[in-house]
């Protein structure tokens, strides 16, 4: 998961057409979540720009779906869930400001240090 300036994070998926079937399906359940879905210039590669409520709810609702060739899409999202970057755990903090350590860890599969850190930074400033 990369990280631009804006600070929305995009998700490199390589091969997208060639790896699901009923893609156009997939690619609306995926706008309906609000992500943005682009392809890079012309190549066969797809970016993904999503928050982490629209990943997690992107990823269940696939997860759901009964097309076997949009698991590793799933998949694939959720391994990119846990290497958030730290201004996105903060920004998750921040939508929940009594969020625990044990908490952000639970949802976001991060290290106790990075997790630690986050809410440091949220409380301490």
């Amino acid at each position: 998961m990369k990280t631009p300036k804006n600070h929305v994070p995009y998700i490199a998926l390589p091969s997208f057409l060639r790896r699901v079937l009923k893609a156009y399906a997939l690619k609306a359940l995926i706008r309906e979540q609000g992500c943005e879905i682009s392809r890079i210039g012309r190549s066969r590669n797809w970016q993904l720009k999503a928050n982490f409520q629209q990943l997690e709810q992107t990823i269940s609702l696939i997860e759901q779906s009964e097309e076997i060739s949009w698991q590793w899409l799933a998949i694939h999202l959720s391994k990119q869930r846990k290497s958030l970057g730290f201004d996105m755990l903060l920004t998750i903090a921040q939508h929940k400001p009594e969020i625990t350590v044990s908490e952000l860890i639970q949802r976001t599969d991060c290290t106790i240090a990075e997790a630690r850190r986050v809410i440091d930074t949220l409380e301490f400033g």
